[in-house]
């Protein structure tokens, strides 16, 4: 959380703060303030939400236009000082970054802080100008809550208050969104391959059920990658990364406005030949909008994302392999040439249309051609269409003199997969299918939220979201047909206290639901004695979250603090195995309890520069403890659920010169090993390692980053596949990468 957010708790006017996005235009502000009714009624006020942050930079090239709506920008800061104009001279709602459709980096960190749960925006400069910004990884490390590990290229696996631990492959539990647009298939499965960190401006997370604004509601929550438009774009922008591992990345990218119109585009490109054998990739990834203001009150913005990704697979190994030879690969990858390979086209719209003061309105149409070609055990010939459309209305009124704040929205995301498998001859597909099926999903939410402010600092939240879904499966050969139906109410409430300023107090009680893919099922040949579970016999998960929390900070120091308790029935976890793969059901009863803590604090100050803009010696620090359960469990009573570390702390100590020189020591640390099996025989490793970075980011057009990571060039397991029963021969664990050196350099003008 590099911004610093202060919340008002004294009472303004709600036409002058509505959505610190900016809903409102002046000239509707000045009517509405000027009007003998507004005067009349202006009793209750919603609270005001300050950003102190870097504002963007002015239009490149921008011209007015009877179209356009007017564009201001305000003086970057040169100090930690608020930056925001007076309420007076605000710009017309949405033209902060000088978009309707898009939230400002200021704006959607503002918004977010409105929810009463865990929540976080990632601004790009707290990640891009310092790390090689490969891996999502880079981009959340610092995210308390958030437990991600690289496993290969840029593959990773992630988990957010216990989501996803029995997703050994792929992603599930968690809602991708590129632009509020999803990523994620219409069955649930993601892939971290098609992110590229540098194409974005800002992340936004929402842990658990808090991502309701998107209609997401499963126990991870949602992720949200927002590019840059023309209005907070460089002009033209460059970089190269380079490293260890054969590590090579290039990447470019554009943006301006003209008239009316504006537009962003990247490209990266990046090879490496990875630390372990067999882990060789090379990507190509380009993503761009373009918007068009149609009128001052209505924009539309089209969106084009391609990726051409090539990716070999070293694969899981045995625990002592994992420690004692962590560059080898498992023997089959190598030998059937495992690859996970992945051609993406993803081509958008979304439309901004301002109703009124206080009132916007956001329709959006979506198509996903994929195609993943995957030989593993056997070669996995997939084809996805995933299609939809989402229709979401924010507004902001007056209910009884009291301030109120309104989010109401209907998702429709369907696909279609063609699943084709084949033998696996040497990485060849050979002969003719063994899985030949159709499977199609389907997918209506509609869901409100809303803020009743009962004071002007206190608001009351409740919502809730409706989700009908259906998987349908015609199998021709290898697979069974059947279909599968869900209907299911998830209900929300909760407070946010704008205790002083600089404090907020929040809590919510959440329902969410989490409804199987195609992949949740049990089978087996008969000498395995499995029982056989299809897919359409899968429970959805359903989950009911307890949470509290509070946030906030100064020019010296942050604080963000949430702790939960998840009670969750028919959690989607591995009770058998096949060949020493999960294989998927319900469980009864489990829990998911935690802390979440990230805390930055300026431990010295003015020690070689003073003045207004100091040298600071800054701690920047991510601490989650996790306590996951079964509940009485028939088969495994009270265990720990396996799959992730009870305790995980990311810690930094930099020192930032006001020239822009910054240098300083950082740590990664799992004091703890924890459980790959359900029944709690066989663990991880502990382990603690440290890198260092240098760096020079002044701002200006030339930045430069040296990081090195694992520096003492430790053996460690990085992350590990889970199972119901494991032994000393399973092979479950992902090595950590070795001694690591990167550098690069980044060009805008």
């Amino acid at each position: 959380m590099s911004s610093i957010i202060r919340f008002r708790a004294a009472a303004r006017p709600i036409a002058a703060i509505v959505r610190a996005s900016g809903v409102l235009s002046i000239a509707a502000l000045s009517a509405t303030l000027s009007s003998p009714s507004f005067a009349q009624n202006a009793v209750t006020e919603l609270p005001e939400v300050k950003v102190t942050t870097t504002a963007p930079a002015a239009p490149k090239k921008a011209t007015k236009s009877a179209s356009a709506a007017p564009v201001t920008a305000v003086e970057p800061a040169t100090d930690d000082s608020e930056v925001l104009p007076n309420e007076d001279s605000l710009p017309s709602p949405g033209t902060r970054s000088g978009s309707l459709s898009v939230p400002s980096t200021a704006e959607a960190t503002a918004d977010i802080q409105l929810t009463p749960g865990g929540v976080e925006v990632v601004p790009d400069k707290a990640y891009k100008t310092s790390t090689p910004s490969v891996t999502i990884k880079d981009a959340l490390d610092y995210v308390p809550g958030v437990w991600v590990q690289p496993k290969w290229g840029e593959d990773a696996r992630i988990s957010i208050r216990g989501s996803s631990l029995s997703r050994n492959f792929h992603l599930r539990g968690i809602q991708l969104y590129m632009d509020g647009i999803p990523i994620n298939t219409a069955d649930g499965y993601g892939d971290f391959q098609e992110i590229d960190p540098t194409a974005y401006r800002y992340i936004e997370v929402f842990k658990g059920a808090n991502a309701l604004r998107f209609g997401a509601n499963s126990l991870g929550g949602a992720i949200n990658f927002v590019m840059p438009t023309g209005y907070d774009s460089d002009l033209f922008g460059a970089r190269v990364d380079v490293g260890s591992f054969g590590f090579h990345k290039l990447s470019a990218s554009s943006g301006g406005v003209y008239g009316a119109a504006d537009y962003f585009i990247t490209g990266t490109w990046q090879e490496a030949d990875g630390f372990r054998d067999h882990s060789d990739g090379e990507s190509v990834r380009g993503s761009m909008n373009v918007g068009y203001r149609l009128t001052e009150n209505v924009e539309t913005r089209f969106y084009l994302n391609a990726n051409h990704v090539e990716q070999r697979i070293p694969g899981s190994v045995t625990r002592e392999a994992a420690l004692t030879d962590p560059k080898a690969a498992a023997s089959n990858n190598v030998k059937d040439d495992w690859q996970r390979n992945i051609d993406t086209v993803r081509i958008a719209n979304k439309t901004a249309i301002r109703l009124a003061p206080g009132t916007l309105l956001e329709l959006g149409a979506f198509n996903v051609d994929r195609h993943l070609m995957h030989p593993i055990f056997q070669w996995l010939d997939y084809r996805y269409d995933d299609y939809g459309g989402f229709a979401r209305l924010m507004d902001e009124s007056r209910i009884g003199g009291f301030a109120n704040r309104l989010i109401a929205g209907v998702n429709l995301h369907n696909g279609t997969v063609d699943v084709r498998q084949y033998k696996n001859t040497g990485g060849e597909k050979d002969g003719k299918p063994l899985v030949d099926a159709d499977d199609t999903a389907k997918n209506f939410s509609a869901y409100f939220e809303n803020h009743f402010y009962v004071l002007p600092n206190v608001a009351l939240v409740g919502g809730t979201q409706f989700l009908h879904a259906t998987r349908d499966r015609d199998a021709k050969v290898g697979a069974t047909s059947g279909s599968t139906e869900f209907n299911i109410w998830s209900p929300k409430g909760g407070i946010v206290w704008d205790v002083t300023r600089e404090w907020q107090v929040f809590g919510n009680i959440s329902r969410s639901a989490e409804v199987p893919s195609f992949g949740e099922s049990v089978s087996g040949p008969p000498f395995l004695n499995l029982p056989t579970i299809p897919f359409y016999d899968i429970k959805a998960q359903r989950a009911t979250t307890y949470e509290i929390g509070t946030r906030g900070g100064t020019e010296d120091y942050r604080w963000d603090v949430s702790l939960y308790r998840a009670n969750i029935d028919n959690e989607l976890l591995c009770f058998y195995s096949a060949f020493g793969n999960c294989n998927v059901s319900n469980a009864d009863k489990t829990v998911h309890q935690g802390v979440e803590l990230g805390l930055g604090l300026a431990v010295m100050k003015s020690m070689l520069a003073g003045g207004s803009n100091p040298d600071k010696l800054w701690l920047n620090t991510a601490y989650t403890f996790s306590d996951f359960f079964f509940d009485n469990d028939a088969t495994f009573g009270d265990n720990e659920l396996p799959g992730a570390p009870r305790h995980y702390l990311r810690a930094e100590l930099l020192y930032k010169h006001p020239n822009g020189i910054y240098f300083g020591p950082n740590v990664e640390w799992v004091p703890e090993a924890y459980y790959v099996d359900s029944a709690n025989t066989l663990e991880t490793e502990a382990y603690a390692i440290w890198g260092a970075k240098i760096g020079f980011d002044n701002g200006g057009p030339i930045t430069a980053y040296l990081e090195g990571r694992n520096l003492a060039d430790e053996a460690y397991i990085a992350s590990a596949s889970i199972i119901n029963q494991a032994n000393a021969n399973s092979t479950l664990f992902e090595p950590g990468t070795g001694r690591a050196i990167y550098g690069g350099v980044q060009v805008k003008w």
